[in-house]
């Protein structure tokens, strides 16, 4: 730290008050020595190294990989599952990642567009396109981990795959992350799906758990639903080896090529706005009336309490409280801990 003197140190602040029970100038510059007990920090992985030569993912020189002719999707396996997949695999992947890419003025590219017209970086705009996969909108790891585990402990229990569908549905009928619903009964897209994994060969337990899956929900429902994308996207993913983790971080940032041209036409066909720009006619408002401000010394006089006397008070109060949307009274469900909807038990690994 150089070679201060004690004259150098004095004169801040409180820091030389005899009330203090230590001479905080006497006290030595530097850092504590360094632990020779234990290795260094550093990142260890088995993922990946790089170095001026090459970079190599799971042993593989991913120049040579291009090399020889492999794809995005090739490496893909290799990154996550560390194994070169066959072509029918490598097919299956591509058209998932296809079909997950775009999905026209979605949420997810509205936020991009929404982000662009603040004039920010692309990178911005599509990982707030990404944050836009909610456990509704993109339930992929809730969705499989609930798979994985029901299918591992009705095995273990002995039983068939129609009665470990059966049990999914049982308990699971409505969710927004079981993978079936009413979102795609005029839309063959899912159902194409599936059966292109099959043609394929690449369909397993997975897909064979979700078309099980859809009679017992079609069975069980009041009303016509069928296989949606999550359905089909998450049994495919697994059925080629991805898990639940694994397909929820390919399929979300397969959307965010999407958000990025998104993102480039928002800002090549509109202006950008400036804070304070944005204007609202009264015809997008329909809140009360505009009125006065009373004066503060007549605030008692307008002034309505929160507080409630007794119990017809307080449900007629949480009524009304209703109608005030944004409020926060007509919101009926709580978001869950998303390490308990995405079926993680625990969170850091077990020593």
């Amino acid at each position: 730290m150089g070679d201060l003197t004690p004259e150098d140190k004095k004169g801040i602040g409180n820091l030389d008050d005899p009330g203090l029970p230590f001479n905080y100038s006497e006290r030595e510059y530097g850092t504590v020595p360094i632990d020779e007990t234990r290795a260094r920090f550093q990142w260890a992985s088995e993922v990946a190294y790089k170095n001026v030569h090459r970079i190599v993912a799971r042993g593989y020189d991913t120049t040579e990989l291009m090399e020889e002719g492999y794809g995005m999707t090739d490496v893909l396996f290799v990154d996550f599952q560390a194994r070169i997949a066959s072509v029918e695999e490598d097919q299956m992947l591509n058209y998932v990642m296809i079909m997950a890419l775009e999905d026209g003025l979605s949420a997810p590219a509205a936020v991009s567009r929404l982000v662009a017209q603040s004039k920010t970086f692309l990178t911005q705009a599509c990982g707030a396109s990404v944050h836009a996969f909610g456990h509704a909108y993109g339930a992929y790891s809730a969705f499989g981990n609930r798979l994985l585990d029901e299918l591992a402990a009705g095995r273990e229990n002995g039983l068939d795959i129609d009665a470990i569908a059966q049990g999914i549905v049982d308990d699971n009928l409505g969710d927004e992350s079981l993978g079936v619903s009413d979102l795609m009964l005029n839309d063959p897209a899912a159902q194409r799906m599936i059966e292109r994994a099959k043609k394929l060969g690449v369909a397993g337990d997975y897909v064979e758990l979700m078309t099980a899956i859809v009679e017992k929900a079609k069975a069980a429902s009041d009303t016509p639903i069928d296989i949606d994308m999550l359905g089909a996207m998450g049994a495919v993913m697994m059925d080629l080896g991805f898990t639940a983790e694994a397909t929820w971080a390919i399929l979300a940032i397969t959307r965010s090529f999407a958000a990025g041209a998104h993102f480039i036409e928002e800002i090549e066909r509109a202006e950008y706005r400036r804070l304070g720009q944005v204007l609202t006619p009264p015809e997008m408002y329909d809140g009360p009336p505009d009125r006065p401000v009373p004066p503060l010394a007549e605030r008692d006089t307008h002034a309505k309490l929160a507080l409630s006397t007794n119990l017809d008070e307080w449900a007629k109060g949480e009524e009304e409280r209703k109608s005030v949307w944004g409020s926060g009274y007509s919101i009926h469900e709580e978001i869950e801990d998303p390490s308990k909807k995405t079926g993680i038990k625990t969170v850091g690994k077990k020593l």
